[in-house]
């Protein structure tokens, strides 16, 4: 048995889009924990935008983001990525402190991959950003990325 054909996976590349440090911090740790991620945080969705709508970088993995947010908020920013060709294909976890049945159903139609309602107690909120890993990048698949 050759170790030399081992596929190690690769870093993914996650935007966190979080007004709230703490919570960020959080959301940081919790994914780091389980995997070697590049991640990058935005306050808000204005600033996610003009990220993602930057040529010189490449498009993340995944997206987490809030809700509730200055400038643009997570509805908004839901609605003008996913009627984006180049961006829709991003796959999106709502991540709020928000369970309101209207921000719930608002993200989910607005193709949102996933919601998850931030827990109050620390335990909780790593048991939700694990799942979130789990669903995402677990099962997905380890070929290379190519660029362009």
């Amino acid at each position: 048995m050759t170790t030399g054909s081992l596929v190690r996976p690769r870093a993914y590349d996650i935007l966190l889009v979080e007004d709230d440090a703490a919570d960020a911090l959080l959301i940081k740790d919790a994914l780091l924990e389980r995997g070697q991620h590049v991640i990058t945080r935005v306050e808000d969705g204005v600033e996610a935008l003009q990220r993602l709508q930057d040529p010189r970088f490449a498009h993340p993995d995944l997206i987490v983001m809030d809700l509730n947010m200055p400038r643009m908020n997570g509805h908004e920013l839901l609605a003008v990525l996913k009627a984006d060709a180049a961006l829709k294909v991003i796959p999106v976890v709502v991540l709020s402190t928000s369970d309101a049945p209207d921000d719930v159903t608002g993200a989910y139609a607005r193709h949102a991959n996933a919601y998850v309602a931030k827990p109050f107690n620390l335990d909780d909120f790593t048991a939700a950003v694990h799942n979130i890993h789990t669903f995402f990048f677990d099962t997905a698949s380890t070929v290379p990325r190519t660029e362009g």
